[in-house]
């Protein structure tokens, strides 16, 4: 994305978004050899999104941007682990990144596996089970809050994860108790091609 944006970052991957829902991508300028060159002593990426692994969900792409433009952490379903953590943290501290954005998605299956271990007690195999077994608190909790839908509790997925990377690290929360860094949870639609901001439902209902 262009240094000379005055738009908040999240408001700039709306923009992209939109395009490439629609068919106009702008990003090819962003991705050849010249953007290729500018980028070989630094980078200054203007985000941080952290999004699941579904080949379904490239970030760059849905959010119709180049080279150098996105800080991405990808893992299943989202889930947070020390690895993830020092991957943001080093682009907030050394990269001085001023925004996270979250993607969850529709028909995510580290979520749908989530679901069936605490619905039927499903523990999938090998390693499988321990992205499921991070997920599964934020399925309870997600209901809790009153998710009825597979996609309330996608989006409540990624609401959780926001608020844990700040429980988990102290770097995160200070960046953005001081103003520094925000965090933004969305959803994404497959069918729609379209990413949406998460609202937790929590703030929702009577108090």
């Amino acid at each position: 994305m262009p240094t000379d944006d005055t738009r908040s970052p999240w408001a700039i991957l709306q923009a992209g978004n939109a395009r490439y829902v629609e068919g106009r991508s702008t990003a090819d300028v962003r991705r050849g050899p010249e953007r290729r060159s500018e980028l070989v002593g630094a980078q200054a990426p203007a985000a941080i999104v952290l999004g699941c692994a579904d080949s379904r969900v490239p970030v760059e792409i849905l959010f119709d941007q180049g080279l150098g433009d996105l800080f991405v952490v990808r893992t299943a379903g989202h889930v947070v682990d020390g690895a993830v953590l020092g991957s943001i943290e080093y682009a907030v501290q050394c990269l001085e990144v001023p925004s996270i954005v979250i993607v969850g998605h529709d028909g995510c299956g580290a979520v749908a596996a989530a679901i069936a271990m605490v619905d039927e007690g499903a523990v999938p195999s090998g390693c499988i089970r321990e992205v499921a077994e991070r997920i599964a608190p934020d399925v309870v909790r997600a209901r809790l809050d009153g998710a009825e839908t597979f996609e309330e509790t996608v989006e409540q997925h990624a609401c959780h994860t926001g608020e844990l990377l700040s429980e988990r690290s102290s770097l995160i929360d200070a960046a953005v108790r001081a103003g520094r860094l925000t965090v933004t949870p969305t959803r994404y639609s497959l069918r729609t091609g379209r990413v949406t901001e998460a609202v937790p439902l929590r703030r929702l209902l009577p108090v």
